[in-house]
């Protein structure tokens, strides 16, 4: 049989280098995993971080007025103990070292000049990129915006040893009763962690801006104890333009509540679960004793839990909602054990319901995740991961 000249010359490459022949046929190795950052000490961290941004800024302007949009977690949208003290630290630094920026506060006042805004994320993160895995480290994330051109400007990024680290979160946020996927916190969160240097200013964050502004004067007239002028601010913020915020519903009830307004705090309360089951989801902070179905004992903690439950069985009545009971629980402990737990704090809490609402039979049901839904995952088991112990109401079918 005659072979023809292309299959003659292969067979003699073949021959001649039979290594080199095998390995064009062999498909190219896979490349190396990149390697896990290595987190550093919590305030050198912080520091390279805004060194990275505050000295790369791509900005003109011999003297750039800054507001510091305040920094939260980039997973619960809360601010902490270190949020807080990052912020000052941020502000002691330019001070110190860059002089071109000109730190003012958070204010309608600020944004009208067109100001840079920074926006930055501290997320508990497992350093080797493990979801499921313990959270190790901490992801430190600062945006510079400049609102003139509407760009970012600037990015620095950093990661943190957990040595040092206070998350517990601020008095406001503390309080809060409930937790929710609110769109402007998700517009922050995505403008510092998914932008990339001179992308668009996502146009919900800036639309937001003067309404945010407004949020923050409220609460930190709430943690300084000043409730009627908190409850002015927000009142001010829900009637404005993107003014229809979670932020703003969890700051009327905490201030009516101060303020000995139970009927305006049963409203604000209602307010927030049929904003909730719209959005078929709420993630409520009733705080359990550890490794047990029973309310912690600490009565000025579980003294409205009796309202929110009814509010709760009332509002999904009057919408026709049947919903899913769903428990969590913090890392500590055994994966089966926790399951289980969870699973029991639902129910508990089902029945609770069914109680105050017999008609409310065989609309609900109860489950559970354990720890695999956490969104601290930090197992603390203090204020700090108190969302990781939350119990959700799901709009499912009837």
């Amino acid at each position: 049989m005659r072979r023809s000249p292309l299959v003659r010359m292969t067979l003699l490459a073949l021959l001649a280098s039979p290594a080199a022949a095998l390995a064009q046929t062999q498909p190219a190795p896979s490349p190396a995993p990149a390697a896990a950052p290595t987190p550093i000490p919590f305030p050198q961290a912080l520091e390279r971080a805004a060194n990275d941004l505050f000295s790369k800024a791509q900005i003109e302007g011999e003297r750039v007025t800054l507001v510091i949009d305040p920094l939260i977690d980039g997973v619960s949208g809360a601010q902490s103990n270190s949020t807080r003290s990052m912020q000052q630290s941020l502000i002691e630094l330019v001070g110190r070292s860059y002089p071109r920026f000109q730190v003012q506060p958070f204010s309608a006042e600020a944004l009208a000049r067109n100001p840079a805004v920074l926006v930055g994320t501290f997320t508990a993160v497992n350093n080797a990129g493990d979801a499921k895995g313990a959270r190790d480290a901490y992801r430190i994330c600062l945006t510079l915006l400049d609102m003139k051109s509407k760009r970012v400007v600037s990015k620095g990024v950093a990661r943190a040893k957990p040595e040092g680290v206070d998350v517990t979160p601020t008095t406001y946020y503390r309080d809060s009763p409930m937790w929710s996927k609110d769109p402007a916190t998700e517009a922050y969160i995505k403008t510092c962690q998914g932008t990339k240097l001179g992308d668009a200013i996502d146009p919900l964050y800036a639309e937001r801006l003067n309404v945010a502004a407004l949020i923050n004067d409220g609460i930190l007239e709430y943690e300084a104890r000043h409730y009627r002028e908190a409850l002015a601010f927000y009142r001010t913020a829900r009637v404005l333009p993107g003014g229809d915020q979670h932020r703003v519903r969890i700051g009327a009830y905490l201030a009516s509540s101060k303020l000995g307004r139970k009927d305006d705090a049963v409203e604000a309360f209602g307010d927030l679960v049929d904003s909730g089951l719209s959005g078929n989801q709420l993630m409520v902070k009733l705080l359990f004793q550890p490794g047990s179905t029973q309310f912690i004992a600490n009565p000025e903690i579980t003294e409205p839990y009796p309202m929110w439950l009814s509010q709760i069985a009332t509002r999904a009545k009057q919408k026709g909602a049947c919903l899913e009971i769903v428990g969590h629980t913090s890392r500590t402990g055994l994966p089966q054990v926790n399951e289980r737990l969870s699973v029991l704090r639902a129910q508990y809490v089902m029945d609770l319901l069914q109680a105050g609402a017999p008609d409310s039979r065989g609309r609900m049901i109860a489950s559970g995740r354990g720890y695999n839904e956490n969104l601290v995952g930090t197992g603390k088991d203090d204020a700090s991961d108190a969302l990781d112990r939350r119990v959700e109401f799901k709009v499912i079918g009837c």
